[in-house]
């Protein structure tokens, strides 16, 4: 009997998706859990699997293809099961005649370039069959992502990196001047040879139109302002040194800054809950719970994992939640459960350099925290000029509930948390 291969429920914020890779073809005989064929959508990327055995007897949306949920992407026949030849290879595209790799094959090392190269995890299954070293694979993905296609043209001996130094760019020797003749023109320096002038069209992936398109809308529908002051962490830096081996020996994690940043934020939104609330129509809804989504950046654009009831967590929770999702977001594995709500948000530049921002609000939250790297600079204390760690943070809000002196008050109050990291335990 036909069975309609649909798009999943994932969520109920994701209504469409996009085809990113068929991995059976036409004719391929599959069996229950066999994974049909890869699809994007804003927050995660999944692969859809047969729910049932037979042969892939058609294929309705192709690769590219923009798609709902619930739309049929093919169908897979149970009646022509017992007469269908089996796939040459799992995973293998339509159009395929590989054949599988030979059983005498040395295994490879499966850790062998996966934990730097972003990949799906049918392109590191079909990595570890082939012994293909991923590190070496161009990804034709998002963000440069190693897809199952890549995988399988780097066997065949393309889409291989270069290595550094093997391509040498061609130039043109500038002109020389003399004084028997007019000045000549101004030499231009070296130009690419005719031909070698590329570029390249990528289409957006579902996540990176979403982010695009969230941005923009944040911008057009909130009244957003940002306010800055500056931070001493000396106390929080003295105190991370003096714990840091005992504390990573106990629970399994360093003490890193993030952890004090979220209990901070939480003893101001308690002063000020309007920050921590949102607007639907002309009521304020303040919410008495403390969500806070951490901005965490992967190879295919920021995600904002949450923390959830972060009020009843302590330093070793948060820190061990934070990893976990960096983790997860880099591999791939978030779920939509770990992406969805959220009522404030913090994001931290400083990790990538960032000396001062003003960060974007994540709709439809009104407040955002933005933390920036650590300098040595020289500050005046009691008369003295003397060198502190110091950090600009910056608070963006939404002015249409938010007051400014409100956002400064909050502001002030993070500062005066993390600077007393011992008040944390008393808020």
């Amino acid at each position: 009997m036909p069975s309609n291969i649909v798009v999943p429920e994932v969520g109920e914020s994701i209504v469409d998706a996009r085809v990113a890779k068929w991995l059976r073809k036409e004719g391929d005989a599959v069996s229950i859990g066999d994974p049909l064929v890869e699809l994007e959508t804003d927050k995660v990327d999944l692969e859809v699997a047969a729910t049932q055995a037979g042969v892939l007897k058609r294929i309705d949306r192709r690769d590219g293809d923009d798609v709902k949920v619930g739309e049929v992407l093919g169908v897979i026949d149970d009646a022509a099961a017992g007469t269908a030849a089996p796939a040459k290879r799992d995973g293998a595209p339509p159009g395929s005649e590989q054949n599988a790799p030979a059983s005498a094959k040395a295994a490879p090392d499966p850790k062998a370039g996966t934990e730097k190269t972003r990949s799906t995890p049918t392109a590191r299954k079909a990595a570890e069959d082939t012994d293909v070293d991923l590190s070496r694979v161009r990804g034709s993905g998002d963000a440069g992502r190693v897809m199952l296609r890549d995988v399988q043209a780097a066997a065949g001996g393309e889409r291989i990196v270069a290595r550094e130094g093997e391509v040498a760019p061609a130039g043109a020797e500038p002109a020389r001047d003399t004084r028997a003749r007019p000045a000549p023109p101004v030499a231009e320096g070296p130009r690419r040879a005719a031909g070698h002038r590329r570029e390249e069209r990528v289409r957006m992936s579902k996540r990176r139109a979403t982010i695009a398109r969230r941005l923009v809308e944040a911008q057009s529908t909130a009244a957003m302002l940002s306010t800055f002051n500056e931070v001493d962490m000396s106390a929080v830096m003295a105190l991370r040194e003096r714990h840091k081996q005992p504390f990573k020996d106990r629970h399994g994690v360093g003490l890193g800054i993030a952890s004090f940043f979220v209990k901070a934020s939480i003893g101001a939104l308690r002063g000020f809950p309007r920050i921590n609330a949102e607007i639907q129509g002309d009521e304020m809804v303040l919410k008495h719970y403390y969500d806070i989504g951490v901005a965490v950046g992967a190879s295919e654009g920021l995600v904002v994992p949450v923390l959830r009831d972060a009020d009843q967590m302590s330093f070793a929770n948060i820190e061990q939640q934070i990893r976990d999702f960096a983790r997860r977001a880099e591999d791939g594995s978030l779920s939509l459960a770990d992406l969805k709500g959220g009522t404030f948000t913090i994001t931290n530049g400083g990790v990538f350099g960032s000396l001062l921002s003003t960060p974007i609000l994540n709709p439809p939250q009104v407040g955002i925290l933005g933390l920036h790297a650590i300098q040595q600079r020289p500050v005046a204390q009691n008369g003295q000029v003397v060198i502190k760690p110091m950090m600009y943070v910056a608070l963006t809000y939404d002015h249409r509930i938010v007051d400014g002196s409100e956002a400064v008050q909050f502001l002030v109050r993070v500062k005066q948390l993390v600077e007393d990291p011992a008040a944390l335990l008393l808020d």
